[in-house]
């Protein structure tokens, strides 16, 4: 089993599907990796040989920002947001639709499930 990046990745899956189980890399960066690391696209995750993991292994550590280094960034940007009282942070802070999606309906998914009114004891 290859471990790339602190993740490991799936047995028998295709190279390109199996890197996008790091997080920061997609579909299309999988594909330059894999074209720069000479490694062909449909090469089993658990067919590979110790040099072809450690070119991936190089290209992913001198090229790009994955895993925690890119949580961090994320989980920064979102606070420096929040910290300077900018609209988005504000959304964020209120666990709302950040990019300007209605939210009379929908937004289920950020609001979390409905809260039912008036579902108290009722007095006579």
């Amino acid at each position: 089993m290859a471990r790339i990046a602190g993740v490991d990745l799936p047995k028998n899956k295709r190279m390109d599907i199996a890197l996008t189980y790091i997080y920061g890399i997609g579909r299309s960066k999988a594909m330059v990796i894999l074209e720069e690391a000479n490694v062909a696209f449909d090469t089993n995750s658990d067919r590979l040989a110790d040099d072809q993991i450690t070119s991936i292994r190089s290209i992913i550590d001198r090229d790009y920002r994955v895993e925690g280094d890119l949580r961090r960034d994320v989980s920064m940007s979102i606070k420096r947001l929040m910290d300077i009282g900018a609209y988005r942070g504000l959304r964020h802070r209120k666990g709302l639709p950040v990019r300007g999606q209605r939210t009379v309906t929908n937004a289920r998914t950020r609001k979390g499930p409905r809260r039912a009114i008036g579902s108290g004891k009722r007095k006579k």
